[in-house]
């Protein structure tokens, strides 16, 4: 094995660059992976503008599909050369939040054992996947096994992506028959709108302003899109749930013109569902919330991780459930990463997802 390896590193506001990074060593819990394929998640653009901020040097990704070199003393049920993937959030597993049913807050081992967003470490707290090797940590807990048949593309949403915009859906509690409203439709509005299909949903609404992606949330089991360019969508989703609202609507990207038209939407006793990265300080207009008396549920997720998490994932997958392969609509190798996040991060060219090859 070379002692180097190609990574991703935030050097700067503005600045990510490939760089020549020693290949991790691993400690008797760990696993280090070759990393396959990776992808960019939007998370990484707010790193990559500076909105959220990490440690200058850090190897930045969180979404990783490999193959495993080298395994941990204490590591069992795995073997050298399978294929696996490991979720953007990796819990110890351990900590008291963990076992309080909070694991993306796992605040590891100190005091009272919770941290905000402690669970997500690849590309946060840790040197994360935009690289050619990756150490998992708590690997136990962590890796689940790739289905032979089912190929990269079609696992690569699972780390975060998939796992992301199902948690919208569940904590929005949606049941059979609901009326839901889901806003944006990026890669995570686009599995929420999944999501809300496969819980049971009667009426999906797909909301967004760019109609190649409301033809894809079409796909995905919207039942009506609304551009928000052309119409109120307020108005409309008012007239079409009878002047009712809806049961649950979910903001997947974080403005705060979509928390407050997803707020409005919803009927008295409705849940709003929270999956956006807010960069800026968010205000609830008064009417919208009756005044604090509406009964209304406005809930936030971080999204589950966990070799369990990732297993119940890659079944629908492969059970032919949900085919999220298509929504990889370009395609770079790790060496041109610049040129793919000034792709994604500008929007252009109708992309998704780009699947970053990496060996």
């Amino acid at each position: 094995m070379p002692a180097m390896m190609k990574a991703a590193v935030f050097v700067e506001p503005g600045r990510i660059e490939i760089d020549d990074r020693p290949i991790p060593d691993i400690g008797p819990n760990d696993a280090l992976i070759r990393v396959t394929t990776t992808t960019i998640c939007g998370t990484d653009v707010h790193i990559l503008k500076g909105e959220y901020p990490v440690e200058k040097g850090l190897i930045v990704g969180h979404e990783p599909v490999g193959v495993i070199e080298k395994l941990g003393a204490n590591v069992q049920g795995y073997r050298e050369g399978q294929r696996v993937i490991a979720g953007a959030i990796c819990p110890s597993f351990t900590s008291y939040a963990c076992q309080d049913g909070c694991s993306s807050q796992d605040g590891g081992h100190h005091a009272h054992g919770y941290k905000p967003m402690g669970g997500w470490r690849f590309g946060n707290t840790i040197d994360g996947a935009q690289a050619e090797y990756l150490r998992v940590p708590d690997a136990q807990a962590n890796l689940s096994p790739v289905p032979d048949g089912l190929t990269d593309d079609q696992v690569l949403m699972c780390p975060d992506i998939m796992s992301t915009g199902f948690a919208g859906a569940e904590s929005a509690n949606i049941k059979i028959g609901d009326s839901v409203a889901v806003f944006a439709q990026g890669p995570i509005g686009l599995c929420a709108t999944a999501g809300a299909r496969l819980r049971g949903a009667g009426l999906i609404i797909a909301v967004d302003g760019v109609d190649e992606r409301l033809e894809m949330a079409r796909k995905m089991g919207a039942d009506v899109t609304l551009n928000f360019r052309q119409v109120d969508v307020v108005d409309e989703i008012r007239k079409l749930t009878g002047g009712r609202g809806v049961d649950a609507s979910i903001e997947a990207l974080g403005l705060q013109q979509t928390f407050e038209q997803a707020l409005r939407v919803i009927k008295p006793g409705g849940t709003l569902s929270s999956l956006g990265v807010y960069s800026e300080n968010l205000s609830i207009p008064l009417d919208a919330f009756c005044a604090g008396l509406g009964d209304h549920r406005i809930v936030t997720s971080l999204c589950p991780g966990g070799k369990e998490r990732m297993r119940r994932l890659m079944q629908i997958i492969d059970s032919g459930r949900l085919d999220l392969g298509p929504m990889v609509t370009h395609r770079y190798p790790l060496e041109k990463i610049v040129d793919a996040y000034d792709l994604f991060s500008h929007q252009r060219d109708g992309v998704l997802k780009i699947a970053l090859e990496v060996s």
